[in-house]
């Protein structure tokens, strides 16, 4: 049967599939449009299936806040050209926006189904693969930092003894140059009570083997046991340094923690200003 121009066009744009594609799915559909949408999809989905094992370690990290809440989602492809597609990236922001409207708090059919109505459009292998929720309240402040291609995210968390801190600029400001340190300096943890006990313990263990494997430090472990344990406790010390977001150097002053870069600025604030929670997202990771 015959099918028009028009009709070929306009399923085209709705699918993305090719044209030659689109113009048999309405001749064997009879013309009828919502079942040649169909064909093109389930033909799709079965594209999409001997691609379902392909890594999708490309992507983009999509934040917003709105209100007393923010989101942070993971959204993946195969290659990097997807990441940079436009109806990639609108829907990584739709994925965004609807978990805030709706309160959702992870990953669910009906953002995954959004997520694969894209794939069998673009025919590349995609996943939703994680969504963080924080939220604030009374006294919090949420803000977000997204490295310049998408490849970083994060959302941050601080509260304040003072109720209205956070309205002003000077807060906003200070609340997103901590959200940049972390993007910059990926925390393990915001404080070492929160590194888990079975996981420090393991990182001990390595800092020792490694000192028994140096031929000094063997010898002082003989000699001199309690000069070898406090320089094993130095090395442990120096990985929490490195790894806590609390104790790590500030970006804006890498000579002073973020703690104390905390406390200097609720000094000159008149409050007490505290880093509640955050989330770090990169791609891949």
């Amino acid at each position: 049967m015959a099918v028009s121009a028009e009709d070929v066009k306009r399923l085209r744009e709705k699918t993305g599939a090719g044209m030659m594609e689109c113009k048999k799915a309405l001749v064997d559909s009879g013309g009828d449009f919502e079942q040649a949408e169909r064909l093109l999809k389930e033909k799709g989905l079965a594209a999409l299936e001997k691609r379902s094992d392909r890594a999708t370690n490309e992507g983009k990290i999509f934040v917003k806040t709105a209100g007393n809440a923010a989101v942070l989602v993971e959204l993946a492809s195969e290659t990097d050209f997807v990441a940079r597609n436009p109806d990639f990236i609108a829907l990584g922001a739709d994925i965004a926006g609807r978990v805030l409207e709706k309160g959702y708090t992870g990953v669910n059919d009906e953002l995954s189904a959004l997520v694969q109505d894209l794939a069998t459009k673009i025919r590349e292998n995609m996943s939703l693969k994680r969504v963080k929720v924080l939220k604030a309240g009374p006294g919090e402040y949420l803000t977000q930092y997204i490295h310049g291609d998408g490849k970083i995210g994060v959302a941050v968390k601080l509260g304040s003894d003072k109720g209205d801190l956070f309205a002003g600029q000077k807060a906003k400001d200070f609340a997103f140059t901590i959200a940049l340190h972390i993007a910059a300096f990926n925390p393990m943890a915001l404080s070492r009570d929160k590194i888990d006990g079975a996981y420090l313990k393991e990182q001990e263990e390595i800092f020792r083997k490694q000192m028994e494997g140096d031929e000094k430090l063997s010898a002082m472990k003989e000699s001199k046991p309690e000069q070898f344990e406090k320089i094993l406790r130095g090395k442990v010390n120096k990985y929490l340094q490195e790894v806590c977001l609390l104790d790590q150097g500030y970006v804006k002053d890498e000579k002073m923690t973020v703690a104390k870069a905390l406390e200097t600025f609720g000094k000159e604030s008149g409050a007490l200003v505290d880093i509640r929670d955050y989330a770090y997202f990169k791609v891949g990771q």
